[in-house]
């Protein structure tokens, strides 16, 4: 499998570890404040959810386990089923997540393999064709 960095080092430390993943998670979740496909799947006060995000971006991407001792595990799928997630929103979180990055400084080839993962996870967690969704 082809790996952009250091096998010593995770996607955490080079994409420069907690101050990078605090820049992406305030730039991401501004946007999805503002999002039209995004915003009826959030709640209004966003505070809760951005800190859930940076604790599992933390973990996935390799850095301290911090959602899992919180939380438990992530079992994203599951969690999110409650939530109308089409294909539409997956690609509209993928695009707010791209210009995070962007954002954020994170670039690259760490920012391709981060991206691809994220990727992979958003496809994953779609659970509603278009046009289904009640809200």
């Amino acid at each position: 499998m082809f790996q952009p960095f250091e096998p010593d080092k995770t996607p955490y430390d080079l994409i420069g570890g907690a101050d990078a993943l605090r820049r992406l998670v305030e730039a991401f979740y501004k946007r999805v404040a503002q999002h039209p496909d995004l915003k009826p799947i959030f709640p209004e006060d966003l505070v809760p959810v951005r800190e859930k995000q940076y604790k599992f971006l933390t973990q996935f991407l390799g850095g301290p386990p911090l959602y899992s001792q919180e939380y438990g595990p992530p079992m994203l799928k599951a969690r999110h089923m409650k939530f109308p997630i089409t294909p539409r929103r997956a690609r509209a979180w993928l695009a707010c997540m791209s210009e995070a990055m962007d954002e954020a400084g994170i670039q690259g080839p760490i920012r391709d393999f981060v991206f691809q993962r994220l990727t992979l996870t958003a496809h994953h967690m779609v659970n509603t064709p278009d046009g289904q969704e009640p809200y």
